[in-house]
């Protein structure tokens, strides 16, 4: 493989042409992630891997789509995580009378102006959790689309920026499938990530219950880090070394997939399965990709956006795609 020495000192050179971005080293951006998954577990019990897999998308610039049966602590972990950033935290709460321009805003008519100004919508913010996505119709589900790619939102004509950084948490559940929608494939390929919870452990299950018998901890929960020190941590991310071979080894994945299902991993998903490798490095205090990186990534990034027919949806064929798919 590429001596990743040579690449660290290109992205070396690439920082020093862009002096006016402020980021953070490494160590510190580490620190961070590791500031979050700690104070996210004084919540949440027994889910340490989950954790890291929602912290490191949240690095890599990507969306979640947390999937289980109700009450497993899905929608504790999303607020739970959003607290643990000192950034502006949206709720929206997907039922099947939910209209489009409840998520993206509307724009309404002043008598005092006599004009029309807009009102914008809960997707408007650092952090947006959409509890039981699958809940709304396609229709409204699709008001996120635009917003989860590109970052704005445009309404009557009108395209309106969202704030940076910005990043949704879904939760869908997996049962009551008579009175749930399918989401979209367009908008599943969104998401970096499709993270299950499980049920507890019997230890896992004591503990959880001495913390939240009496008050949860989740009331108590305060930032572990600034806005701006999130974003200093992503950028940081971005900047993690990816050696061509690295890149060449994604690709090579994502052909396996292609090649052995309906529908296989979409370039977006390639993407995705790097940039969450990034933040993985980030996690590990490394400043460039290791083959371990994607390794570990590859089944919550790719295997919701494989179509085979089977029961097991993907995930299988990430598998094999590990265990075929050689190293140069």
């Amino acid at each position: 493989m590429t001596n990743p020495d040579t690449d660290i000192k290109e992205t070396e050179r690439n920082r020093a042409a862009s002096p006016e971005r402020n980021d953070v080293d490494v160590e510190t951006a580490s620190d961070l992630v590791a500031r979050v998954v700690e104070n996210v577990e004084t919540v949440l019990v027994g889910n340490h891997e989950e954790i890291e897999h929602v912290t490191t998308a949240l690095l890599g610039r990507g969306h979640v789509l947390l999937e289980d049966v109700p009450g497993v602590g899905k929608t504790m972990l999303a607020r739970a995580v959003a607290r643990s950033f000192d950034g502006t935290f949206k709720r929206v709460q997907f039922t099947p009378d939910l209209l489009p321009s409840d998520v993206t805003g509307v724009n309404v008519f002043n008598q005092k102006t006599q004009e029309f100004e807009f009102r914008p919508g809960p997707v408007f913010a650092n952090v947006v959790l959409g509890d039981e996505i699958n809940r709304a119709p396609p229709k409204t589900q699709s008001a996120l689309l635009e917003a989860m790619e590109e970052q704005q939102a445009t309404v009557d004509g009108e395209t309106h920026k969202i704030p940076d950084p910005f990043t949704v948490i879904a939760t869908q559940n997996t049962v009551e499938s008579d009175r749930a929608y399918d989401l979209p494939m367009a908008e599943v390929d969104r998401f970096m990530k499709k993270v299950t919870l499980g049920y507890p452990d019997t230890h896992e299950e004591v503990n959880m219950l001495e913390r939240t018998v009496g008050d949860h901890p989740i009331e108590e929960l305060t930032p572990t880090a600034t806005l701006e020190e999130f974003g200093q941590a992503r950028r940081t991310a971005a900047n993690a070394t990816v050696a061509r071979d690295i890149r060449t080894y994604a690709t090579d994945i994502a052909n396996y997939t292609r090649e052995n299902a309906d529908l296989g991993v979409s370039p977006r998903g390639t993407i995705s399965l790097l940039r969450a490798a990034q933040g993985r490095a980030i996690l590990n205090g490394r400043e460039y990709v290791v083959p371990d990186d994607v390794q570990v990534e590859a089944v919550p990034v790719l295997a919701h956006r494989i179509r085979t027919g089977r029961s097991e949806d993907g995930v299988s064929v990430v598998t094999d795609a590990l265990a075929s798919v050689e190293i140069e």
